[in-house]
């Protein structure tokens, strides 16, 4: 038979054990207390929540902390976007500029019809595992992308699915331009343009034209076409391949229609406003006499002139009769 007195004292005992305890915790807990700026919290609040990465920290928790540190910028939420920006900035009572929106195209066009393999990879299905048993690819462009979903895997938003031509499709309207997928690429085939641009280069070859003809149908084949094609200027080239300038691109079409290869391609089937477009033409076309009368203009100075005729000295004239 238990004694009632033990367990009295018993339960007594891990009472007191336990009250002891309790305030020893609630007094350690008032003198190791951080303080937390409580605008930390209101900012993860405001944030999406999707734990990227894409601002460069550890989270959303890490991005508010940075932001009340003054450690980050109030722009740098991809996901967010405008309008997070802006309640960010109201609560760290900063003024905002509108920022433009931003999504991942894929600088490659070379899909299983039209690109040249090089090898058989019949390994793990990872680019960056392809990569490290064929550095140079599976495909005679070393610059192809090799289709195999790294991007895809690690995109938080659903906004990019592999297609049926082995490539990555990106859905706009539903990339935040998180920058995930662009750190995934091992080829660095993915980047982040204005959503606005209606005309983005689909090819990121650096072989010559000649080896870039046979290793892919679509390739750039730096015909500088698309350049003259322009009347903005809003191409320039860099060495290998045409670049746009944004601030000068008003997406006329000219220079898509100028590619051969169809390596220049519109966003999201945008087709050109027709005022823009008849604009750009009749510049081309202005640009075009210009350059056709300067030509004449050198072509008639580097002609040889005719010989002057021999002048008749004063007082050598025929005899009056």
């Amino acid at each position: 038979m238990i004694d009632p007195q033990v367990v009295i004292v018993s339960a007594a005992s891990l009472g007191s054990v336990g009250i002891a305890s309790a305030a020893l915790l609630a007094g350690a807990s008032r003198f190791f207390k951080v303080e937390t700026d409580p605008r930390v919290e209101a900012l993860i609040a405001i944030l999406p929540g999707a734990n990227c990465g894409g601002c460069g920290f550890p989270g959303c928790s890490g991005f508010a902390q940075a932001l009340v540190d003054g450690k980050a910028e109030v722009t740098a939420c991809s996901p967010g976007g405008a309008d997070v920006a802006k309640q960010i900035g109201a609560v760290l009572g900063r003024e905002v500029a509108d920022r433009a929106r931003a999504v991942v195209r894929l600088r490659c066009s070379g899909t299983r019809a039209v690109a040249a393999p090089r090898v058989e990879y019949g390994g793990v299905d990872s680019c960056r595992a392809l990569l490290l048993v064929s550095p140079a690819g599976s495909k005679a462009c070393p610059r192809g992308c090799e289709g195999l979903g790294d991007c895809v895997r690690v995109c938080l938003f659903g906004a990019l699915r592999m297609g049926e031509n082995g490539l990555p499709a990106v859905d706009e309207q539903k990339c935040t331009a998180c920058g995930q997928c662009v750190t995934a690429c091992p080829k660095h085939l993915i980047a982040i343009e204005p959503y606005d641009s209606t005309v983005f280069l689909a090819c990121s070859t650096d072989l010559a034209p000649k080896d870039a003809r046979q290793a892919c149908q679509v390739a750039c084949l730096a015909c500088r076409l698309c350049l003259k094609a322009c009347p903005h200027d809003a191409l320039v080239w860099d060495g290998r391949r045409p670049v746009r300038v944004d601030d000068k691109c008003v997406g006329c079409g000219l220079c898509v229609d100028a590619c051969k290869q169809g390596v220049l391609v519109y966003a999201r089937g945008a087709v050109p406003e027709p005022g823009v477009r008849a604009q750009a033409e009749r510049l081309l076309a202005e640009r075009k006499a210009v350059e056709a009368a300067r030509k004449a203009a050198a072509k008639a100075a580097a002609a040889p002139q005719p010989a002057a005729p021999p002048e008749t000295p004063a007082g050598d004239g025929p005899a009056p009769a």
